[in-house]
């Protein structure tokens, strides 16, 4: 089956001991690849500041990522929120909507691609998070797929595009014709607001080919967060029948020959490296080292 397993980011001092060894200066990414073959980069989502600026990853970052892997490791980038985001945020709901000029800016994408070099060799998913749209962002599911249908005629070659939307009504038929006709790949979002993703599998998973993404997020980022103290180190909310329900999941995508990414939140059950403990166990997977 090619499944790859990692988690949503990796920087927490609460894995020292659980993954981490108590050294007081570790290389952190250096020492998660002895665990696990892929991660999550979440970190170069957050990249649109001011009215018109993005900031990019730096060059020295990136070159370290690359050195800090073996070859078979595996990057799973978010693309950066100047590119996903209509608008910019507002602190008070009340502001009015500034639009945001970046938005599917192809000349921009070229440049966040030509900034991951140094990882090219293990470069896996690129995924593009969009926010809830309201009709105010976005007038319809026709429109969105129209706008990005022409944005991703234009991305560069040779990447693998995925996209995760959390408009649970854009969950329908078209969308994924459409991800199916541009050769994109659909990110399985399980957690917030989103309707279950194992109900929308079962739905279209006569669509879903070649690759996909599954994150596991979990439901109340404050509840959870209240429970750990953010301390990620234990299971405080166990979710039995989400983790039954993914290894029904994994097996359908497994006999499909889907090659599937897996990435873990800490958010979903507490801790992000014992959850992925109990998925390997539940599919008779040897345990991290």
């Amino acid at each position: 089956m090619a499944l790859h397993i990692g988690t949503c980011s990796w920087k927490y001092d609460s894995w020292r001991g659980l993954i981490y060894p108590e050294d007081e200066k570790i290389n952190y990414l250096q020492e998660y690849s002895r665990h696990y073959r892929t991660v999550e980069v979440d970190q170069w989502f957050w990249s649109l500041f001011g009215e018109d600026t993005a900031v990019l990853p730096k060059p020295a970052v990136v070159r370290e990522y690359a050195a800090s892997v073996s070859d078979d490791f595996v990057f799973s980038v978010k693309v950066p929120n100047s590119i996903t985001l209509t608008h910019h945020y507002r602190k008070d709901k009340k502001e009015p909507l500034r639009p945001n000029p970046c938005f599917l800016s192809v000349p921009l994408m070229e440049r966040f691609i030509a900034t991951l070099e140094p990882i090219r060799n293990n470069l896996g998913p690129l995924i593009f998070q969009f926010e809830y749209l309201n009709k105010k962002k976005m007038g319809s599911l026709g429109e969105f797929i129209n706008r990005f249908g022409n944005f991703a005629r234009q991305l560069p070659e040779g990447y693998d595009y995925f996209i995760e939307t959390r408009n649970p009504n854009y969950l329908k038929r078209p969308y994924f014709d459409f991800l199916c006709s541009t050769k994109l790949h659909p990110v399985f979002l399980q957690g917030y607001y989103m309707p279950s993703i194992f109900e929308i599998f079962q739905h279209y998973k006569d669509q879903i080919r070649e690759q996909t993404v599954i994150r596991l997020l979990g439901p109340d980022r404050q509840k959870i967060e209240t429970q750990t103290g953010n301390t990620w180190d234990t299971i405080v909310a166990p979710r039995d029948k989400d983790i039954d329900q993914l290894k029904t999941m994994l097996g359908d995508l497994a006999e499909r020959e889907v090659e599937t990414f897996l990435y873990v939140n800490n958010h979903f059950e507490g801790s992000a490296p014992r959850t992925i403990a109990r998925i390997a166990e539940v599919l008779g997977l040897p345990p991290s080292p």
